[in-house]
């Protein structure tokens, strides 16, 4: 969530970001500031009747060694009256805290001036392109009807064991789903990311911690019995695995990958754009993180922009980069990257990466810190990104390299799958 002391001391900044993704941006602002004002009033009172009590307590004390009990009775009067005044004050700031909290958490995070504005996905500005678009026969395949042809991935059985948006991959399927997971962590770690394992439950600190609580509640999967969460990205166990964690300046950067099943509801998501793999309950991804010094997140950003480019390169599959405008942006993100490869027999972009710089956004919810060459503490960034999402980059593979003998197999995967054509 956003700093106070920075929305304090940059007002009119703030609310110019923050009017390039909502319209009650000044409303919201002087809210929050009228909420600090009224904890931090309530807080030196409490502060003064603290200081008054400890002192009255000693002057106790010392009338009573001397005999003067008369006038040590008036005093034990009054810190009775100043005891309620305190438990009033500590209620009054207990629910200006949390309404101030509650506030803060419904606030997203300020985009970062190259966010261009916009109100949808069609105002994100492409940045940069790559490969060939293929030029495929008119009788060419979707991705759902190469993976029945071949037998491959069965979305029907999936409906049967769970419900739709579960599909089951089978023989070459499933090893080339693998193999795309192998090939990916391996690149991520030559990159000198840190591979690691983590829970696919969450409790609420950690939904809280990265930005799905209370933003996106409605997209996760809940297990009431226990109050934990399905996760919907490796992202949120992976961060909070630094949650109330200061580190010493020189320990950063700190540089993760992990593989995870990712489970989102998807509520509300229906049509043909939703057909096949395009969009799951259930599916696969390999993500990377960082945790960065300030000064350094945005050059972080970039080395992670290029190495997601740098593995689609590889795969041979078309794509583009895409800066999501305002409109668009994630609640937390403060700056991000899409990643979109070309389906060739669907005729549109699919998105497999959004790579994003959360400045202190998460970092404050998480208490994630460093201490600075000052010896202070100071909030640091936290970045991530799909390095990368499976389902659509396989509906890629599927549809890009069809021919009449089957589907050829990208070069580089090979050594992983032991085949080179799926037929």
């Amino acid at each position: 969530m956003l700093q106070v002391g920075f929305i304090r001391e940059h007002k009119e900044e703030v609310i110019s970001r923050l009017s390039k993704r909502i319209d009650d941006a000044e409303k919201i602002v002087n809210d929050i500031l009228i909420l600090d004002i009224s904890r931090r009033d309530t807080q030196t009172q409490l502060d003064s009747i603290s200081s008054e009590l400890n002192i009255i307590s000693k002057e106790i004390g010392i009338l009573f060694k001397s005999g003067q009990s008369n006038k040590a009775s008036v005093l034990k009067q009054k810190t009775q009256d100043l005891k309620e005044q305190k438990s009033i004050l500590t209620e009054l700031l207990n629910n200006t805290t949390t309404n101030l909290n509650n506030l803060l958490y419904q606030t997203p995070n300020l985009p970062h001036s190259l966010v261009p504005e916009g109100n949808s996905d069609e105002d994100n500005e492409e940045v940069f392109r790559h490969g060939k678009i293929p030029d495929l026969s008119n009788d060419a395949l979707t991705h759902w009807e190469l993976a029945k042809k071949f037998d491959i991935i069965d979305f029907e059985l999936g409906n049967k064991i769970t419900g739709a948006g579960f599909p089951v991959f089978k023989g070459k399927g499933a090893r080339l789903q693998r193999a795309l997971i192998n090939y990916f962590l391996d690149k991520n770690t030559n990159a000198g990311y840190n591979e690691i394992q983590v829970p696919h439950l969450v409790n609420e600190a950690s939904g809280f911690g990265t930005g799905q609580l209370p933003d996106k509640e409605g997209q996760m999967y809940y297990i009431e019995a226990d109050n934990l969460y399905l996760i919907p990205t490796g992202e949120v166990p992976a961060t909070n695995i630094f949650r109330d964690v200061i580190f010493k300046s020189n320990d950063l950067p700190k540089k993760l990958t992990t593989y995870t099943p990712c489970f989102r509801r998807e509520a509300g998501s229906y049509g043909a754009h939703v057909r096949g793999l395009n969009r799951l309950h259930q599916f696969d991804k390999v993500e990377i993180l960082r945790v960065e010094h300030p000064s350094k997140s945005y050059s972080a950003l970039e080395s992670m922009v290029s190495h997601v480019k740098d593995i689609l390169n590889e795969l041979k599959l078309p794509y583009r980069i895409l800066r999501l405008c305002s409109g668009d942006l994630g609640f937390t993100s403060a700056l991000t990257y899409d990643f979109e490869i070309y389906s060739a027999a669907q005729k549109r972009w699919l998105e497999v990466s959004s790579v994003s710089n959360f400045e202190t956004f998460q970092s404050n919810r998480l208490k994630l810190r460093f201490k600075n060459s000052e010896g202070k503490s100071q909030l640091a960034h936290t970045l991530n990104g799909s390095a990368l999402a499976l389902p659509r980059v396989l509906a890629g593979i599927l549809e890009n390299f069809q021919t009449n003998n089957g589907v050829e197999i990208p070069k580089v995967l090979i050594p992983y799958t032991g085949f080179d054509t799926l037929n």
